[in-house]
């Protein structure tokens, strides 16, 4: 006798799969950010370490608009299961915003760190600095991929495919969202701590 699965049981299981697949992808870029602050930790011992660099301002504005924007992605998301489209809608093109201003701002501390006289890359760089630079490109190669997945969730949103019913999408793009912002602020923290 065949069991025939129904539409609300396959939309389950195909939503635990992608979950299953998201971890598997969290926990590979983990693994990305361990090794890159274990190194970090390991080159402390090194002569031309700066024992006291001190993190732009402009991260920490940064650090704040990427918190606000995982709220702000959560907001979207109970919109979405209320079945309020306009907010829902306001909610997202915020979380948008705030996720290139937090974008613009880390550029704009890369400049703040050159005006205080250090630098990245090249003969008059240190390897303090390079460490900065490479966690911090990393995380917004990264975070550039949830706002690709943002723009998708947008796109469908005005298309309609999302509802109290269906919230797939928008939820999977929520969670690799809030984990980016779990993973700027262990690099926060660690590189405003660990000196």
């Amino acid at each position: 006798m065949e069991n025939k699965m129904t539409f609300e049981e396959e939309q389950a299981r195909k939503g635990r799969t992608y979950k299953m697949l998201l971890w598997f992808g969290m926990i590979s870029i983990c693994m990305i950010f361990a090794g890159l602050t274990s190194a970090y930790v390991v080159s402390k011992s090194r002569p031309d370490w700066l024992k006291d660099f001190v993190l732009p301002s402009a991260f920490v504005i940064s650090t704040v608009a990427m918190l606000v924007s995982s709220f702000t992605f959560y907001l979207a998301l109970q919109a979405t299961k209320k079945d309020n489209r306009g907010s829902a809608s306001m909610f997202l093109l915020i979380t948008l915003a705030l996720g290139i201003a937090f974008i613009v701002l880390q550029f704009k501390g890369f400049g703040q760190v050159i005006d205080n006289g250090y630098f990245f890359t090249g003969s008059e760089s240190n390897v303090t600095t390079s460490f900065l630079y490479i966690a911090v490109l990393v995380h917004i190669a990264h975070l550039l991929g949830g706002i690709i997945s943002l723009l998708v969730v947008i796109y469908n949103h005005y298309k309609q495919k999302y509802n109290s019913a269906q919230t797939l999408g928008i939820e999977l793009s929520a969670m690799y969202w809030h984990f980016m912002d779990f993973i700027w602020v262990y690099l926060f923290l660690f590189f405003y701590f660990f000196k």
